[in-house]
């Protein structure tokens, strides 16, 4: 296969390389030291057209390729993984979601604003009790004349104080098991609809992430997305090019940890010469670059199958789970080579470090992407 990039493939990457550099570097410890999201800098993500990507330009998107999407989060997420969660999850998620199963009306109510950056969305599947058991949901929407009412909690929800518009997975048919549950676009501000504390958390903690809680939310029937019974189904669908978007972020995360620790064994020195030249350390920077390139080819392979229009789930789940266990790797070994200053955080990679954790959690964890790629070479 093929993985060269075109003229503008290689201009998209400049673009996001160049942005990051320039808007995200600038600020990203303090931001992560207070937990400040993003807000300029996701405004400004929009107005360049990286928060709706690959949506049809009719919609208000650029159109692109997946391969184009995953260009741009490897170097958004080099530097600063918390505002290319937001990029995610809105690309994704959201705005994939809703272009894949909306109606034309809520295409044009909602996709528009989420594609060209003037809403921010947010994806609501987990739950205190219901994380990668999508099939155990506890928050309910039943139908009641021409609307639905939906209660309950969801959590970890990412964009869960700055989002517009939230897709939310809910169980409407319980004598159905996971064939009644739907999925309902619900508009922030709606009575009934609170979000709780903001989670502190170990990395990304420039990111929003909180829990939400629905009270009575009265949902319109023209807010349901797909048929009666479609919602396990939308989140699976979902979720699998999702993982395409997580595996480009743990790729970023590693090559931005990598690059930082290439350069600084060029300057750091001991016992007489630069670090890089002790094969202790050159050893590592060749396995680093090594595992880097593999998961490069993996996350490529998985976004040319969604672009041939090929099934991707085994090559979405195989790039994620080798992609996040790259980025935990190489951050610690790129920990390792700053020695003591890798340890504060003015050189970044402890920040990178505890970025790259995540991306073995969240759509899905380690273990979920094994068991999906285990059903799929077993069918063979």
């Amino acid at each position: 296969m093929d993985f060269s990039l075109t003229e503008e493939h290689l201009m998209i990457q400049e673009a996001a390389r160049d942005f990051a550099r320039a808007e995200l570097l600038p600020g990203v410890i303090e931001r992560d030291e207070k937990q400040e999201f993003p807000k300029d800098q996701v405004k400004q993500m929009g107005e360049l057209g990286f928060l709706g990507m690959m949506v049809d330009p009719k919609y208000g998107g650029g159109g692109m390729d997946t391969l184009s999407y995953v260009i741009a989060m490897e170097e958004i997420s080099k530097i600063d993984a918390s505002a290319s969660v937001v990029m995610s999850v809105n690309n994704s998620l959201v705005c994939w979601g809703l272009e894949a199963y909306g109606t034309e009306e809520q295409k044009e109510k909602y996709l528009t604003k989420l594609a060209s950056g003037e809403s921010i969305g947010a994806f609501c599947l987990s739950e205190p009790e219901a994380g990668s058991d999508a099939t155990s949901q506890k928050t309910t929407a039943f139908e009641k004349d021409d609307h639905y009412v939906l209660n309950g909690t969801k959590n970890w929800i990412t964009n869960g104080s700055t989002a517009d518009f939230y897709l939310v997975i809910a169980q409407t048919h319980p004598e159905l098991k996971h064939k009644g549950i739907n999925a309902f676009i619900i508009e922030k501000g709606w009575e009934g609809f609170e979000i709780g504390a903001k989670e502190q958390k170990l990395g990304i903690r420039g990111s929003d992430t909180h829990s939400l809680m629905f009270t009575d939310v009265k949902v319109p029937k023209e807010n349901r997305i797909g048929e009666d019974g479609f919602g396990f189904k939308f989140a699976m669908k979902v979720l699998a090019g999702g993982r395409i978007g997580i595996a480009a972020q743990a790729l970023g995360i590693a090559a931005g940890a990598y690059e930082l620790a290439k350069e600084y064994s060029k300057v750091r020195k001991s016992f007489g010469t630069e670090i890089c030249n002790h094969q202790a350390i050159a050893f590592k920077l060749a396995d680093m670059h090594t595992q880097i390139e593999a998961a490069r080819m993996l996350v490529y392979k998985a976004a040319k199958d969604k672009d041939n229009k090929e099934n991707y789930d085994l090559s979405g789940a195989m790039a994620k789970l080798y992609a996040s266990q790259v980025a935990m790797d190489t951050t610690i070994e790129a920990v390792q080579i700053h020695g003591g200053n890798g340890y504060v955080k003015e050189y970044h990679v402890e920040r990178l470090m505890r970025d790259a954790k995540i991306t073995q959690i969240y759509e899905g964890t380690s273990e979920i992407q094994k068991i999906v790629i285990s059903r799929a070479v077993l069918k063979d």
